[in-house]
């Protein structure tokens, strides 16, 4: 069985249906890409898998477990960590403060955890006394990852990481992802940036309008017809 397998998941919101049918599956050491339009239903997907909303048919399973019922913070007990779009990191309080939160349920060697984020991100180290609504946007983004993988996941959840970053700290937060997968952390994506997303995934998924209407390796999608119409600004007529 793969880490994380959901299967034939429907969610809705009231009456209205915002996954129908869903399947996918993520490999241990994999990094999987959501693409779709904005309301495809990337976002909710995640927050189907991490406990904030719950299918209501199908199932959803991580290393066996059928988590498909289970609260948001048993999910995080089990070792997945969702970093949400915008970032949600505590803006009056510091960024020691904000990346110790993350390891709320595991407070044991937080000082060693601490030491590997900041490791992976030297800059937060250096603005560590600072409250977190004083950093640039990169930086915030870097900090909400940096608390998540306090709680030491085994599957990373990563709502548009990019979103609203220049050119630089987008470069900078991609190789930073790759490098988390190096370390062990299996990573689902959901991601604006097409091209980019899909040069560092293994695989990926299509969403369109709650449905998977194309899942194939991120070489393949890459060269998809459709994929470069739709996602990567082509236009293959010309």
């Amino acid at each position: 069985m793969a880490l994380l397998e959901v299967s034939g998941a429907e969610v809705r919101y009231g009456t209205v249906p915002a996954l129908h049918d869903f399947t996918i599956s993520v490999e241990q050491g994999e990094i999987v890409t959501l693409l779709g339009a904005n309301g495809a239903g990337k976002t909710t997907t995640l927050r189907m898998i991490s406990g904030l909303h719950h299918a209501s048919l199908g199932t959803v399973y991580f290393d066996g477990v059928d988590i498909s019922r289970l609260a948001a913070h048993k999910t995080v007990e089990l070792g997945i960590s969702h970093v949400p779009e915008g970032r949600r990191i505590f803006p009056q309080m510091t960024v020691l403060e904000n990346l110790e939160i993350g390891a709320y349920n595991k407070p044991h060697g937080q000082a060693a955890k601490m030491d590997q984020v900041f490791e992976l991100f030297p800059i937060i180290k250096e603005r560590r006394k600072q409250q977190g609504g004083n950093l640039s946007g990169g930086e915030q983004q870097m900090l909400a990852i940096g608390r998540a993988l306090m709680a030491e996941p085994r599957l990373l959840l990563l709502d548009e990481p990019s979103m609203g970053l220049g050119p630089l700290f987008v470069q900078t937060i991609f190789e930073i992802i790759k490098t988390i997968r190096e370390q062990g952390v299996t990573v689902l994506l959901v991601e604006q940036n097409a091209a980019k997303a899909l040069q560092l995934a293994d695989r990926g998924y299509v969403l369109e309008t709650g449905r998977i209407v194309l899942a194939d390796t991120a070489s393949v999608l890459l060269r998809d017809d459709r994929v470069r119409m739709a996602y990567l600004g082509e236009d293959i007529g010309s």
